[in-house]
């Protein structure tokens, strides 16, 4: 059996930085994932993905990210129940985050951080025609 699950997204607000009795940090956070297909009024759905990442790489994690950052995760779903205050079960899915990767440059995070460049999606992607491929420069080619 395999549990791996790899998103490409952007954070929908900053990350939440917390510390156990035993002094394990944790951030969780929420990753906004566009489905690949149109609904039946040509629209993009969007997914929003729970998230949590352990230990020092979760320090980093919240130090270099920011609200609509671009970013890359891999890690497994983990499934926890527990008892709310009303005493009902409540079952949590979240992604328990393994690797991470920034997908955008640093001064554009920076830029978002600092307000002066706003969360669009679309920051840094040039629009494509559906049906047509990208252009691509033979001297970016790595071969």
């Amino acid at each position: 059996m395999l549990n791996s699950v790899s998103l490409t997204g952007r954070l929908t607000k900053e990350p939440e930085v917390f510390r156990t009795a035993n002094e394990l940090d944790i951030v969780r956070f929420t990753l906004a994932v566009n489905r690949v297909f149109k609904n039946k009024t040509g629209q993009r759905e969007t997914d929003f993905i729970e998230c949590v990442i352990f230990g020092k790489r979760a320090l980093t994690f919240a130090g270099s990210t920011t609200k609509g950052s671009l970013l890359g995760i891999s890690g497994r779903l983990s499934n926890n129940h527990f008892e709310n205050k009303q005493g009902e079960q409540v079952w949590r899915t979240a992604v328990v985050v393994d690797n991470f990767a920034w997908l955008e440059s640093r001064a554009t995070t920076e830029s978002r951080r600092a307000g002066t460049l706003q969360a669009t999606g679309t920051d840094d992607v040039m629009p494509v025609e559906e049906g047509t491929p990208p252009q691509v420069a033979t001297d970016d080619l790595p071969f």
